[in-house]
């Protein structure tokens, strides 16, 4: 009986010795007081994995487990502050994620390196912001349409609007398909056009690769396709 609750104690100091696979750590230039938090999303909602008060400290180092990439929040609560953009979105994998950013800036600022995932979903977003830029051009033109009472011009945002949907959907998955071997690929999918044509989705999904269709984000994208087919 001694020698079990020995070797209890033993593999119980193991495994609280073990390394994290995720491991956090970075800046916040000006912060002096403060508490940063490390959230993933479970079952719909966000919640911490980790948390670390800041006092007279801008550092900060946040740990979590990981079974594959995941997407994780950096979110900061500034003490006397009612500021909501505090929260930066990241790809993590594991080992070590840098973020770096500014108190007064916290999330147009933040520089993140770690993870080839968050390489791949900083390109993607760049494209998408040009979308997102010509998009609201186009909501700008067809505001002044209406008030004008331009019809033909009103006729012609319209179409150049679902042009541009499609154009971004379109470029979406060809990126998830270019990029079968990555997590991002199934995330995006998930993401950004979940309420896209089956046939569209299925084409990412029949494109992953076996270790990103047993990845968290793979395994969710099945699950899903099947509960749209099943309606």
């Amino acid at each position: 009986m001694k020698k079990l609750f020995v070797l209890s104690a033993l593999l119980f100091i193991v495994s609280c010795a073990k390394d994290p696979d995720l491991i956090v750590k970075g800046q916040v230039k000006g912060l002096k007081k403060g508490t940063v938090y490390l959230e993933k999303e479970r079952d719909s909602a966000l919640v911490i994995v980790d948390s670390m008060q800041l006092n007279n400290s801008s550092d900060f180092e946040l740990k979590s487990e990981l079974e594959s990439p995941e997407a994780f929040y950096l979110r900061l609560d500034k003490n006397n502050s009612n500021d909501t953009d505090t929260r930066i979105m990241f790809f993590a994998d594991k080992g070590v994620t840098q973020v770096n950013t500014t108190l007064k800036h916290f999330v147009s600022d933040a520089v993140i390196t770690g993870s080839e995932q968050q390489k791949l979903y900083e390109e993607f977003l760049k494209v998408k912001n040009r979308y997102n830029n010509k998009k609201l051009d186009l909501i700008k033109e067809s505001l002044e349409a209406k008030m004008e009472k331009d019809s033909a011009k009103i006729i012609s945002t319209d179409k150049a609007f679902v042009s541009l949907v499609k154009s971004r959907y379109l470029y979406t998955v060809n990126f998830a398909v270019t990029n079968k071997d990555s997590e991002i690929a199934p995330y995006l999918a998930l993401t950004e056009i979940s309420d896209a044509q089956t046939k569209w989705l299925d084409t990412i999904n029949n494109s992953l690769t076996p270790k990103v269709k047993a990845s968290k984000y793979g395994k969710d994208l099945d699950v899903y396709l099947k509960e749209r087919k099943s309606y």
